[in-house]
């Protein structure tokens, strides 16, 4: 495959639906964890930070995989089984960011008492409701890329489109 062709493959991937939905998971889920990251935290926000970072590096892995075009050199799940093998990662991030976000919502309404004016101590409650919006905007993209991936396997896995309806290439995402 020559240069520019490997160029438009590369634009291809970045350009389209899965791979724009990727992006957002990885800047989403990088803004969860460092929100929790560079605050203090306890209990059970361990588990958020465990199901983003987790998650941010899978779907991290994924993307560039699927961006140079090497699922058939990925064991076990690569090659034919890629299109299944998202679709398995995106239902199960969509399925543990759920009781995240509880943690979440739990987490910022037991510390809604500090946002008062007249409250001077270190209060959580700012970091944890922006925390609660990356939990649920995370789990919003890992849905919308699971229900794309399960009506692309249900179609047969279909090569991509331009827009215009006609196929630009079969990059089995």
């Amino acid at each position: 495959m020559s240069r520019p062709q490997v160029r438009r493959g590369l634009l291809e991937f970045a350009r389209s639906f899965v791979g724009i939905v990727r992006l957002l998971q990885i800047l989403l889920g990088a803004g969860l964890w460092v929100t929790i990251a560079a605050n203090k935290y306890e209990g059970s926000i361990h588990f958020v930070l465990f199901v983003a970072v987790l998650f941010w590096l899978l779907t991290l892995a994924l993307y560039f995989v699927t961006l140079l075009d090497k699922q058939d050199l990925v064991p076990l799940v690569g090659g034919e089984r890629w299109l299944l093998s998202n679709m398995v990662h995106d239902i199960a991030a969509t399925v543990l960011y759920l009781p995240a976000i509880g943690v979440m919502v739990h987490k910022t309404e037991k510390n809604s008492f500090c946002n008062l004016e007249q409250y001077k101590h270190y209060c959580l409650y700012k970091v944890y409701l922006t925390a609660t919006v990356f939990t649920g905007l995370c789990a919003f993209a890992y849905l919308l890329s699971a229900v794309y991936s399960i009506i692309r396997k249900c179609r047969g896995s279909r090569p991509l489109s331009d827009g215009g309806g006609t196929p630009t290439g079969t990059l089995n995402l």
